[in-house]
């Protein structure tokens, strides 16, 4: 048996999902170092620069979903 793993358009309801995702992924993100520029604990600002450094990787592996994604989208008419 041989499985065909041709990737489909994404439905708009999954567009508007990774959209809300990338943007909670940027805002995390941001929340976490500047959490660790004010913070005085050298132990706490590793964590947090660690966790930086999770949501850059989620927000990039999003954005290259889309990206791959964007070659077989439909036209979308012009308004």
């Amino acid at each position: 048996m041989t499985t065909n793993h041709q990737i489909q358009p994404l439905t708009s309801k999954e567009l508007d999902y990774i959209v809300d995702c990338i943007s909670n992924e940027s805002m995390l993100a941001k929340h976490c170092a500047a959490a660790a520029a004010a913070s005085q604990n050298h132990a706490l600002q590793q964590a947090l620069l660690g966790f930086v450094s999770r949501h850059e990787q989620h927000l990039n592996t999003l954005v290259d979903s889309l990206q791959t994604h964007s070659s077989i989208a439909p036209a979308q008419p012009p308004q």
